[in-house]
């Protein structure tokens, strides 16, 4: 009775820890690598809707944006887990940028201003990371100041992170400019924009986290 219970027991505990657990996932990079497009793909592909509004205009989103209970799956492995969307990242932001392409002067301060709050809740919400997706742009040369503090931090505070070259559908592309960069990390080539390689993308998430 006693080693029928004890099995009993230990078969719950088995149980348990094979399911994943669910993770805090941060998309992080710079302004205008793809983000809030790569979170509008995954939103899709598995929710069916979208994850925030995209624009060329760099710091489009400033606040952080959280889509709840994403569940992706691909073969046996499965991965629930909340996607957070973080503002861009940038080491200078100046309001007269803003009136460069066309806004007017308070516009463009208050711009400023809230890209400002939304790069430093970008860093604050990196300890509370599971795991972390840096999303650079591939046509850009990855070897910047901004990049390499993202790394820093992240290095730092051991989270487990997946870098994706977004825009590969760009004739500019070169994500072997990123892997020589980074060579620590995997990095996955994609286009969020168009979903190219995104089921591979999906692939070395799941084996990731």
């Amino acid at each position: 009775m006693i080693k029928f219970i004890q099995n009993f027991v230990n078969k719950i505990i088995n149980n348990i820890f094979k399911k994943k657990k669910h993770v805090k996932l941060g998309l992080y990079g710079p302004p205008n690598g793809g983000k809030t497009t790569l979170a509008n793909k995954i939103c899709q592909d598995w929710l069916g809707e979208d994850m925030g509004s995209v624009s060329n205009v760099a710091h489009e989103t400033r606040e952080i944006q959280i889509k709840e209970q994403v569940n992706i799956k691909s073969g046996d492995k499965e991965l629930s887990f909340n996607l957070v969307d973080t503002p861009g990242i940038a080491t200078r932001i100046d309001y007269e940028d803003f009136i460069k392409i066309g806004m007017k002067d308070e516009e463009a301060k208050v711009r400023a201003k809230d890209a400002t709050k939304g790069v430093i809740d970008s860093i604050k919400w990196l300890d509370d990371m599971d795991t972390v997706i840096i999303v650079l742009d591939g046509t850009k040369d990855p070897y910047t100041q901004v990049n390499i503090t993202i790394i820093g931090n992240l290095a730092a505070r051991d989270i487990p992170v997946l870098i994706v070259a977004n825009k590969c559908d760009l004739k500019r592309f070169n994500i072997k400019k990123i892997e020589s960069a980074f060579p620590q990390y995997n990095v996955i080539g994609i286009s969020g924009k168009y979903g190219k390689n995104i089921d591979k993308f999906y692939e070395a998430l799941l084996s990731l986290a």
